[in-house]
């Protein structure tokens, strides 16, 4: 046992589970440029207050899963739980709004919660999230849709995609006390966790994974159909728009996301494979304006990149490794070899290791190279290296002009 361990919930990234979030961050970074998504760098560390604010002191990441700490002057600060409020907060403070009619961001970062650690949700995770400000128009949500849907097809990752309306401030009153109700005549079949929400927020036991909660709320209230006409136009047009475009979908009745700031469209991208979620967003149009800003609609989403690395079973080759072998004192030589190779694009390795053939085709072997090249002083003085396949076996004399 080592004397120093990482904390628990924070682990290490190395090695495949390195190249798997690499793969995926550039993949989706190519598909947010093609959709014109600009890059925003947010801070680690916010004001508490950004997130009570935002996400609602009811949640149980605000009551529970936070990470706080007061600074040198006694102000309250938390390690960033979640992309949305920082972005806004961002947006807000350096008056994004006054730049363009719509603006569309996207962040990349660690994200912390204080959960049970397990597989695909540790305490540091990692998310890359993407808002649009400034539209109300139903095409955004359709067209971000059709950008998770687009981002898991390439990816080769099965998913449903699940959407629902959870209405705005007109309707969503009505339908609250509708449910707030009937969860008062099942009470007895909650969970703990339940019969606590379902007084401060009961929209989030419609959300609940435990079995007996899942059956009570089976026939409960359905937000649908308490939509305001404006909410159920919205809703209306989004799913015209998702079918014009071929993106399947599964309408969720009871899916209400786990923030207070949703407004109209919420959605998921389920796994059913690991019944886990992957990627999920909604609008939240009022956000902005309780932050201090404008009145300006928003919808936005978040991959887990942990989560969806579970899901990715291979990755495209890498290019092929070529390891430098220098016999004798040719190391200069060897090193300008390896700097035209890499000029030319590829993957070079020099070998550290200090022996005969057998002993550096043996180091080859365990780096995975695809390529050996020798380089000796018969090269040198003849102006060129050996190129070993170590596949077939093959070897080859390649010419070699050395720029000193």
């Amino acid at each position: 046992m080592p004397e120093f361990q990482s904390v628990r919930g924070f682990h290490d990234i190395y090695g495949e589970e390195l190249k798997k979030f690499r793969y995926l961050s550039n993949l989706i970074r190519e598909k947010l440029r093609l959709y014109n998504f600009e890059e925003i760098v947010l801070p680690v560390v916010e004001y508490v207050e950004v997130f009570q604010r935002s996400i609602g002191e009811a949640t149980d990441i605000v009551q529970k899963e936070m990470f706080t700490f007061q600074d040198r002057k006694d102000r309250w600060l938390a390690l960033r739980p979640e992309g949305t409020a920082g972005a806004v907060r961002a947006y807000v403070q350096n008056r994004l709004y006054a730049l363009k009619p719509y603006v569309k961001l996207f962040y990349e970062g660690p994200m912390f919660r204080y959960e049970r650690p397990q597989a695909g949700r540790y305490r540091q995770f990692h998310q890359l999230g993407a808002e649009v400000f400034g539209s109300l128009e139903p095409v955004v949500d359709a067209e971000l849709i059709g950008l998770v849907y687009e981002i898991l097809s390439e990816l080769g990752v099965k998913v449903v995609i699940e959407i629902n309306s959870i209405g705005c401030k007109v309707c969503r009153p009505a339908y609250r006390d509708a449910l707030s109700a009937y969860l008062a005549g099942v009470e007895e079949h909650l969970c703990e966790v339940c019969l606590d929400r379902k007084d401060r927020n009961p929209l989030r036991v419609l959300d609940c994974k435990v079995p007996t909660c899942k059956s009570a709320v089976k026939d409960a209230p359905k937000m649908v159909n308490f939509l305001c006409e404006e909410c159920r136009e919205h809703y209306s047009k989004l799913k015209e728009y998702l079918n014009a475009m071929s993106i399947p979908y599964r309408e969720n009745p009871n899916l209400v996301r786990g923030l207070d700031y949703y407004t109209k469209t919420v959605f998921e991208a389920v796994s059913e494979e690991l019944d886990i979620t992957v990627i999920a967003g909604g609008r939240y149009d009022y956000l902005v304006e309780e932050m201090g800003g404008p009145p300006t609609p928003a919808i936005g989403f978040a991959v887990g990149l942990e989560r969806l690395s579970m899901l990715v079973k291979s990755l495209p080759p890498e290019d092929p490794l070529y390891l430098v072998i220098p016999f004798g004192d040719v190391l200069p030589y060897a090193l300008q070899v390896a700097k035209a190779l890499r000029a030319e694009g590829k993957r070079v390795e020099v070998s550290y290791k200090k022996g005969g053939l057998k002993k550096q085709l043996e180091l080859a072997n365990k780096i995975r190279a695809d390529y050996a090249v020798i380089v000796g002083e018969e090269e040198m003085a003849g102006g060129f290296y050996t190129l070993k396949d170590l596949n077939s076996g093959i070897q080859t004399r390649v010419e070699f002009s050395p720029a000193f």
